[in-house]
């Protein structure tokens, strides 16, 4: 599998850019950078974009993805979240008022531009060619993490969480698990900011990541750190000694 990095930052800035994973070169994990770094036609390959969640910097860019697309034609984009994602979308974003509700507006193939697929929690599902998964994590509001697999490997991506358990336990009884892509967002000494939104200081993290029993050597490819709190979460990540854990930088691609 060919893994993309979009977006890999809790914030925005002109060296900063939100979540958004590209597997494939069809299927988007978040959409916070979509538009801003594909061009025309790869936007026009993408297929599915998984959510997450609703918070605006993991769906920014679908507004300008669903645009493109209906003026590009193709197949209809999916878009895939939970229940209470999906209505998010529907009743706030797509609504003829925020933006046009793409899925009542055919592209010029016909068909409607955007359809939504509610995800029931690890309840699989095929997607553009994947076994999709959604698994429940600790945020602020419904969120969840996907485990996305197909007959090269698994991919694992976090959404945004604090700690949390259940995905843990799918992750250690997923085979061929080849990369995990894992949130952090604030310096230790915030760790009460951490905890009322949801994510991820570098302490709490190496105590998630000690419950990947079985899975030594697994990369982990982190992302979500604030922009204002770079310097600090990076130089506290060190304290985690792995050679298997690294940042995710813009641009980033690997081969897994």
């Amino acid at each position: 599998m060919e893994l993309r990095i979009l977006g890999c930052h809790g914030g925005e800035s002109p060296k900063h850019k939100t979540s958004s994973f590209l597997v494939d070169g069809k299927v988007a994990l978040d959409a916070g950078a979509v538009t801003s770094m594909l061009s025309l036609e790869e936007q026009k390959r993408v297929e599915s974009v998984l959510i997450s969640h609703a918070h605006l910097d993991h769906i920014k860019d679908l507004a300008t993805l669903a645009d493109n697309r209906c003026q590009q034609g193709g197949p209809s984009l999916i878009v895939a979240g939970l229940a209470e994602t999906i209505s998010i979308l529907h009743t706030h974003f797509f609504n003829d008022l925020l933006w046009p509700d793409f899925t009542r507006i055919e592209t010029a193939n016909g068909g409607p531009t955007v359809k939504f697929v509610t995800l029931e929690p690890e309840v699989p599902i095929s997607c553009s060619g994947f076994e999709v998964s959604a698994v429940m994590v600790n945020h602020t509001i419904d969120t969840c993490a996907f485990v996305v697999k197909s007959d090269k490997g698994v991919i694992a991506y976090s959404g945004d969480t604090g700690p949390t358990d259940r995905f843990w336990e799918v992750l250690g009884q997923t085979d061929d698990l080849r990369a995990l892509l894992m949130e952090v967002s604030f310096p230790d000494e915030h760790h009460a900011l951490a905890k009322a939104s949801g994510h991820h200081t570098p302490e709490t993290l190496g105590v998630d990541l000690a419950k990947l029993d079985g899975k030594g050597g697994l990369p982990v490819l982190l992302y979500h750190i604030k922009p204002v709190f770079e310097a600090a979460v990076e130089k506290q990540l060190t304290r985690l000694r792995s050679e298997t854990v690294e940042l995710c930088r813009l641009g980033d691609q690997y081969i897994l």
